[in-house]
């Protein structure tokens, strides 16, 4: 390849680990003023990559060519100096300076006398930075704790072109936006790529994917399995590139006997969040909820957990009238949730598989002073074994797990509670494409085995392939419902705009 088509050309990068062969010979060509997507499961060595890139890992072996020079990239002061820089999944602003102070940090102007940081310059060249790139409704004076998540993005964007970045590595950008802000990032990529800067794009949405890459690079078990153009790439191919397998049962939904309601919610009202909301779930049934970001979804099954206290309405199971005042209320009458974040709300990172799994039924495996610790690891292995958990054993620590594994771990935790209702919000946010597969099995046997399942989603593909019957929220209140065979996404989008 002529050296001015490409901006980077990584060939044969190995990087191993005690006991782990991270990259073995990867390649990676990405041309000036391109969008190029790197897809792989969890564990594929994405990340491996693009901290050699920056400079974090030192490769065992291999080539970097930057702008057609061979380069040594050792430290991540070195990568930002070369044009290279990335925006992480968890954004780490300074949340109580200015926006201006976070796009020049450890770079500001100073004032050649007092050698005082001129601040007034740093907020004008903000300003002008945010006009060129066509940043609408930020401040450069304003506090980074007062924007959302999509503005913080937007900030951290600014702050690699201040730096002269011509390569910028997104991860996982719009994990946490809405569809309007991934749209307006979507034309904000668009814009940096019509201005020569090339983005390096991770994500495991290949609706996104699809959406906005140029071209598209697979990675498999620390191995380079191929690029291609994105329009030659269908989405059933580059599934089975990342996972070595054929996944045409992508979407896993036995026939399932449907019986009676089991699960029922009437009237269901909390001030200022949502207003009576009235439905049922069968058991053996998968009920999706959909919604836009912030018509109240989340709210509706945190309030049904107990999560946010009390409501007006009423909650019945299998045709009884129930009161959940907390979560305890929800365990106690056989109700689980796998919540939205699961590294915030559903797990104890730092602590063991086994832990995690039990702590919510510890007191089954206890008397006054003692855990049974032998019954406890005998049904810990055996959920553990059921959901195909991942891991050397029971005592390795959680966060050192995939993203797949540890929502395993999350789901693991309620199985040990018996539940005869689950309720899942974003039950694949963040995980692979493998690992999505495998949830969707797991959510279709547990309804095979009678449970009601309520699903909270943001992805269409899932909610239609999964769900047997959608209900739709706007603005806190259903505005529609739709069986399995007329749900389609734009009768949803419909709803869901109302």
């Amino acid at each position: 390849m002529n050296q001015n088509n490409y901006l980077l050309k990584v060939q044969g990068i190995y990087k191993s680990f005690p006991g782990v062969k991270a990259l073995d010979g990867v390649d990676l060509v990405v041309k000036k003023g391109q969008v190029h997507a790197l897809v792989g499961e969890n564990g594929a060595g994405k990340s491996t990559l693009m901290k050699v890139l920056l400079g974090i890992y030192r490769a065992d072996k291999g080539t970097i060519h930057f702008k057609g020079n061979a380069v040594e990239i050792e430290s991540i002061h070195q990568a930002l100096h070369l044009g290279i820089s990335m925006i992480h999944q968890e954004l780490s602003p300074v949340m109580d300076m200015t926006v201006a102070d976070n796009v020049f940090l450890g770079r500001e102007p100073i004032k050649p006398i007092t050698r005082f940081v001129d601040k007034n310059a740093i907020c004008r060249r903000t300003k002008e930075l945010f006009e060129t790139l066509d940043f609408k409704g930020i401040t450069p004076r304003a506090l980074m704790k007062e924007l959302s998540v999509a503005q913080m993005q937007l900030v951290e964007i600014a702050k690699s072109v201040s730096c002269n970045a011509e390569l910028i590595i997104m991860d996982e950008p719009t994990s946490a936006l809405s569809e309007a802000e991934v749209e307006a990032l979507f034309r904000i990529i668009r814009s940096l790529k019509a201005k020569g800067i090339s983005i390096i794009y991770i994500s495991h949405k290949l609706d996104e994917i699809f959406n906005i890459a140029d071209e598209i690079s697979v990675l498999r078990d620390g191995k380079y399995i191929g690029t291609d153009h994105a329009t030659n790439l269908s989405r059933e191919k580059l599934i089975q590139m990342m996972v070595g397998r054929d996944l045409s049962n992508y979407y896993h939904k036995e026939k399932t006997a449907i019986g009676d309601i089991g699960f029922e919610v009437k009237n269901f009202t909390k001030e200022n969040l949502f207003q009576d909301i009235s439905f049922g779930v069968h058991r053996g049934e998968i009920l999706g909820i959909a919604g836009l970001m912030g018509s109240g979804r989340t709210e509706i099954v945190e309030t049904i957990f107990g999560m946010r206290g009390m409501y007006d309405g009423e909650i019945l199971k299998d045709g009884k009238n129930i009161t959940i005042k907390q979560p305890r209320d929800a365990i106690k009458n056989r109700i689980a949730l796998v919540p939205e974040d699961r590294k915030e709300l559903g797990l104890i990172l730092i602590l063991s598989i086994k832990y995690n799994i039990s702590i919510s039924y510890l007191d089954h495996f206890s008397n006054l002073f003692f855990v049974k610790e032998k019954q406890e690891t005998a049904r810990s292995s055996e959920i553990s074994k059921k959901l195909r958990i991942k891991s050397k054993s029971l005592d390795t620590i959680t966060s050192t797990l995939s993203g797949g594994n540890q929502q395993k771990v999350v789901l693991a935790k309620w199985l040990m509670t018996l539940p005869d209702v689950l309720i899942f919000d974003e039950p694949t946010r963040g995980i692979d494409v493998g690992a999505k597969a495998e949830i969707y099995n797991i959510m279709s046997e547990l309804a095979k085995e009678g449970k009601c399942i309520i699903m909270v989603s943001s992805e269409m593909p899932e909610l239609l392939g999964i769900s047997d019957r959608i209900i739709v929220i706007h603005n806190g209140q259903i505005t529609g419902e739709l069986s399995r065979d007329e749900a389609c996404q734009e009768k949803i989008l419909d709803l869901a705009a109302q």
